[in-house]
């Protein structure tokens, strides 16, 4: 029994969940395709360097939708399209992620970790976890961070369940905190800083407006977080990860048969991950770093993983053995990585991309300045459903908006494009980060959905009275 505990994945996605997944996002596929024959297609321009001219369009009406074949077999030509690289090191970055704390896992280090952090809070529960939910909220809103979360959404789920809360907490406080700490952004230099340089404005212009956002949206996150903690206070019954927490409670609260090495291991996993607190912080607030961090990080999960495994366990094979195991593990999610990221390569490849960004322009024509904002606000909700890719979005759209003159000024182009970038990230099936997420605590999209909609919903009406209010005041 006790191997069995010591051999469970840490990353455990169930047969039906990922065929859910699959089934979801191939019916996004066959839509989108359907789109390319409906859509009227078109192109950008090219500039005197080659690069794409988003200012430019011409209508062709002489293109046809994607080859059916293209389509099909999206998932895979993607890797070889002009984000295939930007999508091998994802896939890479995840590999290495999963292989790392599998390795973590097995050596005794989460629940060693986990186990000290709670003793010292058992008492102040509810304040840990606000806590938790402001740091990750201040990594997004901040750094920008949100893909390199998924590193440490297992210790935060695995906290969660041993304070006697679940997974499903842990995920709201990492990567749902991190989601809307991203859309309410200070200095997130992926939406703001990025958005404002291309658009020509200075970030800091203003910033008391997105100050305000960033103050008024974190109590709703706290407010969702402990309605949903006093519910299942009262029906423990009633929590959505009840399945999956009971064999990852057995596995973090699995007593430690080598105690004598107890403190070597926590040492040794306490560097590793503050030294990945670190990287990660460092390199996303160096600008020359910034564009390489993904890369920074594999290399140091890789190295750094292997190195900490075999000073937990000492034991190379037992250490290869566990990377194994994980790496296998992760592997679905690369399937939703390129199912997801298909859908942007199927409008391109079909040409109606471009038609649906000149959009932008016909639906602003006559419109009063509110209406104006939520044709930009709803435009880049659309172009946010197919390109999940904060830089992709903003070249495109920001690059548009330069130019336009819709009546708005420049910084509330930039607050449009955060709020429509950044909220959906942990809303919409095809962001990778949150389906990823979702399977490594083993819950549907669905039941996802149906239990965060008022949350959404309270953040929608949020943003719509920001707007009103950010138009009235002149922002």
């Amino acid at each position: 029994m006790a191997k069995a505990k010591k051999n469970r994945n840490l990353i455990d996605i169930s047969t039906k969940t990922f065929i859910q997944v699959v089934l979801l996002l191939a019916a996004l596929m066959v839509v989108a395709i359907v789109l390319t024959y409906l859509v009227p297609k078109g192109e950008f321009g090219t500039l005197a360097d080659g690069s794409t001219d988003y200012l430019s369009y011409t209508l062709r009406s002489d293109l046809s939708g994607i080859p059916l074949l293209q389509g099909v077999f999206a998932p895979v030509l993607v890797f070889f399209s002009p984000d295939g690289l930007t999508l091998i090191m994802l896939s890479l970055f995840l590999i290495v992620i999963s292989s790392s704390f599998q390795v973590m896992n097995d050596a005794g280090g989460i629940r060693l970790l986990i186990g000290a952090v709670s003793e010292r809070f058992r008492t102040r529960r509810a304040l840990l976890l606000v806590l938790i939910s402001f740091l990750f909220y201040c990594f997004g809103s901040f750094l920008g961070l949100f893909e390199e979360m998924l590193t440490m959404f297992p210790i935060v789920a695995s906290l969660c369940v041993l304070l006697g809360y679940d997974s499903f907490t842990g995920f709201l406080c990492s990567i749902i905190a991190c989601g809307f700490g991203f859309a309410s952004a200070i200095t997130n230099p992926f939406t703001v800083l990025l958005a404002s340089g291309i658009i020509g404005v200075n970030p800091m212009l203003k910033i008391w407006f997105r100050l305000l956002v960033f103050i008024v949206m974190f109590p709703l996150l706290l407010g969702f977080l402990f309605l949903y903690l006093r519910r299942i206070a009262k029906d423990p019954s009633s929590s959505v990860t009840l399945r999956h927490d009971e064999a990852l409670r057995q596995n973090v609260l699995e007593e430690d048969a080598q105690s004598q090495r107890s403190g070597r291991v926590r040492l040794t996993y306490a560097v590793f991950l503050l030294a990945a607190l670190a990287l990660i912080i460092i390199s996303s607030m160096s600008e020359s770093l910034r564009d390489y961090s993904v890369v920074i990080l594999i290399a140091y999960f890789l190295i750094g993983g292997l190195i900490a495994g075999y000073l937990a366990m000492g034991d190379l094979k037992k250490v290869l053995s566990s990377f194994g195991r994980g790496l296998v593990s992760v592997l679905p999610t690369i399937v939703f990585i390129a199912m997801a990221a298909s859908i942007k390569f199927i409008f391109d490849r079909g040409a109606i991309l471009p038609t649906i960004v000149h959009q932008i322009n016909v639906m602003a024509e006559g419109k009063s300045p509110f209406g104006i904002a939520m044709s930009i606000y709803l435009i880049v909700l659309v172009l946010e459903f197919f390109i999940s890719s904060s830089t992709a979005k903003a070249i495109l759209v920001m690059g548009l908006l330069s130019v336009v003159n819709v009546g708005l000024s420049k910084s509330m182009m930039v607050l449009l494009y955060t709020f429509a970038d950044g909220y959906t990230n942990v809303l919409f099936p095809t962001s990778p980060v949150l389906l990823i997420a979702l399977s490594m605590m083993e819950l549907d999209y669905f039941a996802w959905i149906k239990k965060s909609w008022p949350l959404f919903l309270a953040n929608f009406l949020l943003v719509l009275g920001f707007i009103a209010f950010g138009i009235a005041v002149g922002y």
